[in-house]
């Protein structure tokens, strides 16, 4: 999911919670999907895009104040890279990349789970620009999940800065993520981030809702999505494909991370990687060769 369509579905879901058909439940709180994203120091700017250059806003984030810009860079691992990784703005006193933990198996990295701007003691990793390139001994991170809001919404959920909640959200795969950290400040939008793995373990798109739940509440189950007189309940049966046939001649590590399905059928003579077979493992995937 790009950067662009992960905007646009957030403005849609703040868009649904002030329009009045929208019936939403107790404790709601609007669920958006953040992709790996890179966030730069001032010096750094200027070795990956020259002296002197700032970062062009590209649109407008859901949070107050940060934007996408139309600058990326591509992030190097030991395995592997990635390339167009999109740099969230303004500038930060230090750099820091948040990428997922598929990514991270791409990459060969293993970066700490932790909250955004905790990066004392994390993974190194090497953006590399248009103009020159920065290895950081620290700042690679797996994002923690998290809720923005402002002292008024802490004060209706009964929580505060810095406790950690549940948050579920029922749908075709209904799911619970727990040790989500409240963040609470005046500039902040009622809103919760996860990254890509965890909202594809979900299903969560476009429209998702969640509900918040303390450690005190009622074990009772609240369907999550927001509803309108028009929507319709969702096929409670997703038949996804457990196989994929490959028909290149070389499988490598990388194609084996891209790859969701959990069985990857190679011809015979098909080339597999130490590599391929090693990330194979490490996610749970099966290779096997067609007679």
């Amino acid at each position: 999911m790009n950067q662009q369509l992960i905007e646009q579905i957030v403005g849609e879901i703040l868009g649904q919670l002030g329009q009045s058909p929208v019936q939403l439940p107790e404790r709601a709180v609007p669920i958006a999907v953040s992709a790996r994203h890179v966030h730069l120091q001032p010096e750094h700017v200027e070795v990956l895009f020259g002296a002197g250059y700032e970062l062009t806003q590209r649109s407008e984030l859901s949070q107050p104040g940060q934007f996408a810009a139309n600058e990326t860079v591509m992030i190097a691992g030991p395995k592997s890279s990635i390339e167009r990784v999109r740099i969230l703005g303004p500038v930060r006193k230090a750099t820091q990349v948040e990428v997922s933990f598929t990514d991270a198996m791409k990459l060969g990295v293993k970066p700490p789970l932790r909250e955004s701007g905790n990066i004392e003691g994390s993974a190194p990793i090497t953006l590399i620009g248009p103009k020159g390139s920065v290895h950081i001994d620290q700042g690679l991170i797996i994002a923690q999940a998290h809720i923005h809001m402002a002292p008024t919404d802490a004060t209706r959920f009964g929580v505060v800065d810095g406790e950690y909640v549940t948050v579920e959200a029922d749908g075709v795969r209904s799911i619970s993520f727990r040790n989500v950290r409240i963040r609470v400040n005046e500039r902040y939008r009622l809103e919760m981030h996860i990254d890509t793995d965890e909202a594809n373990a979900g299903f969560i798109t476009q429209g998702s809702i969640g509900r918040l739940v303390k450690p005190n509440d009622a074990k009772e189950t609240v369907p999550m999505q927001a509803t309108t007189e028009t929507t319709k309940s969702p096929d409670p049966v997703v038949r996804i494909p457990e196989a994929l046939e490959f028909t290149k001649k070389l499988l490598s590590a990388e194609d084996v991370a891209d790859i969701s399905e959990k069985e990857i059928v190679v011809n015979k003579g098909t080339i597999v990687t130490a590599l391929a077979r090693d990330t194979a493992r490490e996610l749970g995937k099966m290779i096997t060769s067609r007679k």
